[in-house]
């Protein structure tokens, strides 16, 4: 409502919308359309761009479309630094757009604000947002709806708006219900299809599960840095034409207007898979310089995708591990941020620290996580990548237990790394053992 109040009051004044600037409007809400409509505040957000483009996650995962070409255009040439603000809750880099490296979060009246002045660097406390017909500066204060204006807007929300959106929730589109559905006990699964294919997780599951294998001659896929999200390791927004999983789709007769999102066919396991660390900003320390999902083929050092590469290492039966900083998974907890490293196969994560919840998932998945030793770092060790990982006895692992990992680095010396297991609990332990949880849950339904 305060959104819709200012823009009212930025049309009245003659202000508009820079014309570099996209806007959207995306609530998580069908309700959010009718309160605004009632209070007569949607044309003003539509004069000024933030015309409704659908409802949950779509701007805010990157679902917004492309930029105008012009800008997209100037933004590669000048190696740009452009910036968004949203009213959502991730502001991860390349979030929105993988072209836009900084997202700014902020209340929805101020993203109109924003959109309005066209520059982050405004004081817009001090600093004119605008200038109305007469060409007066217009600053924030003049258009900042006041608490009494909003609460009369929210008298126009009633209960009945609610019940009836919610009612129907389930009802859907004519389209919708136009889809022709066969009804089968079991999914159709269909060879053509790009959005949900058969995935591969209980592939040569037995019914018990065998030892748990050391890990010998691993080779470091990625060597990473601090606050690595799970948007890094596995992006939600839109798939670039020359990446792994767009060269995929093209293959089998996706055209690119076609290709929608990651989030979307995550599916599809191929994509998924492909679109591991193909976030654009992620930075391998293995390729210096170089941002997006690229890294170095060992021992011969063919820079490539980081999926080719996995799928080479794979050809070569070489498991696969991951350096890191500290925060390792932070952001979302996304499933497929450990799925997704599970079929490039990644057998460790070796970092200075885990958010929580990624930490568990990758435990799920079969990916045991070990922590570096206070003080100890891929940058104290003088790691390059180019080093080989051997990591033994993991049948006798145990929760929290010291875990020797031997370094061999490419003149032939070694060193050992006593690491933590971050395997925290017993359950968690089971998992483990279980090669992840699928694995566990299948087999103890089959008992």
């Amino acid at each position: 409502m305060a959104a819709g109040l200012l823009a009212k009051k930025a049309v009245t004044l003659g202000l508009k919308r820079q014309p570099w600037v996209k806007a959207s409007l995306a609530p998580g809400s069908k309700v959010v359309s009718d309160y605004l409509a009632k209070a007569k505040l949607t044309p003003y957000l539509d004069e000024l761009g933030f015309n409704l483009v659908g409802y949950g996650c779509t701007t805010c995962i990157g679902n917004s479309g492309p930029l105008p070409d012009p800008i997209e255009t100037a933004i590669k040439k000048g190696d740009l630094t452009v910036g968004a603000v949203l009213s959502g809750n991730r502001n991860f880099e390349g979030r929105i757009h993988p072209l836009v490296k900084t997202n700014w979060l902020a209340s929805p009246p101020l993203v109109v604000a924003y959109a309005l002045a066209g520059n982050m660097n405004i004081n817009l406390a001090s600093e004119p947002i605008g200038h109305d017909r007469k060409g007066d500066p217009v600053y924030l204060k003049d258009i900042w709806p006041s608490a009494q204006e909003i609460a009369r807007a929210v008298e126009q929300v009633s209960t009945e708006m609610f019940r009836k959106e919610y009612a129907e929730v389930f009802e859907g589109t004519a389209e919708w219900k136009g889809i022709n559905v066969t009804r089968s006990d079991t999914y159709g699964w269909q060879e053509d299809s790009t959005y949900i294919r058969l995935s591969p997780f209980f592939d040569e599951m037995q019914a018990t599960p065998a030892p748990v294998e050391d890990i010998h001659g691993a080779r470091i896929l990625a060597m990473l840095g601090d606050s690595v999200t799970t948007d890094h390791i596995s992006p939600a927004g839109s798939i670039k034409p020359d990446s792994p999983a767009g060269r995929y789709l093209q293959g089998r007769g996706v055209e690119r207007k076609d290709f929608n999102s990651y989030g979307s066919r995550r599916g599809n396991h191929e994509v998924m898979m492909r679109g591991t660390f193909a976030n654009i900003r992620i930075r391998n320390e293995m390729v210096p310089g170089v941002e997006g999902g690229m890294t170095r083929h060992l021992p011969d050092s063919d820079v490539v995708s980081i999926y080719d590469a996995a799928m080479r290492y794979k050809q070569e039966q070489t498991p696969l591990a991951v350096i890191a900083g500290k925060e390792y998974g932070s952001g979302s907890s996304r499933d497929w941020a450990a799925k997704g490293p599970r079929l490039l196969g990644i057998r460790v994560v070796i970092a200075e620290s885990f958010e929580r919840i990624h930490r568990s998932n990758l435990i799920g998945m079969g990916i045991l996580p070990l922590e570096f030793p206070q003080g100890v770092t891929r940058k104290t060790l003088g790691l390059t990548g180019e080093e080989k990982i051997d990591i033994g006895d993991l049948q006798n692992l145990q929760p929290g237990a010291t875990v020797p990992v031997t370094l061999t680095r490419a003149d032939g010396s070694q060193e050992v790394v006593p690491c933590r297991c971050r395997i925290d609990t017993a359950t968690e332990l089971t998992y483990y053992q279980n090669d992840g949880i699928l694995h566990y849950v299948i087999r103890n339904m089959l008992k």
